[in-house]
C-alpha cells in the first residue's frame, strides 16, 4: 500500500507565496515521476508540473516562471514552491506519482488534495 500526503495549502492574497509538501509512504521501491495536479471548481484536473527521478522538471506554460518543483528523492518528497500567485491559482491541489511497489507493477497514486485559495 501506497499512500501520498499533501501539506502546505492555505489562503494567500494575489502576489504571494506558497510552498506545497507531498511525501510518499508505504511498500515503495522506486518512485520514477512525482507530479502536481489541480483542480479549480467546475473545471478539469490540468496538469501543473513534473519531475522525473532524474531530475527532468517540465511545467505548464500557466504556471512556467512562477512555480518551481524540487524534491528529495530519498526521502520521496516533493515539493511545490508557488510565487506570485494569482486568483486563478485557486484549485485544490494534487499530488500525483508513478510508484514501482513490492510484487507488482508500477502504478500511478494520488493524495487527497489541499486547497489553495488566492484573493484579489
Amino acid at each position: 500500500q501506497v499512500q501520498l500526503v499533501e501539506s502546505g495549502g492555505g489562503l494567500v492574497q494575489a502576489g504571494g507565496s506558497l510552498r506545497l509538501s507531498c511525501v510518499a509512504s508505504g511498500s515503495i521501491t522506486a518512485i520514477n515521476v512525482m507530479r502536481w495536479f489541480r483542480q479549480a471548481p467546475g473545471k478539469q484536473r490540468e496538469f501543473v508540473a513534473s519531475m522525473s527521478s532524474g531530475g527532468v522538471r517540465n511545467y505548464s506554460d500557466s504556471v512556467k516562471g512562477r512555480f518551481t518543483i524540487s524534491g528529495e528523492n530519498g526521502k520521496n518528497m516533493v515539493y511545490l514552491q508557488m510565487n506570485s500567485l494569482k486568483p486563478d491559482d485557486t484549485a485544490v491541489y494534487y499530488c500525483n506519482a508513478d510508484v514501482s511497489s513490492w510484487g507488482a507493477a508500477a502504478r500511478a497514486y494520488w493524495g487527497q488534495g489541499t486547497q489553495v485559495t488566492v484573493s484579489s
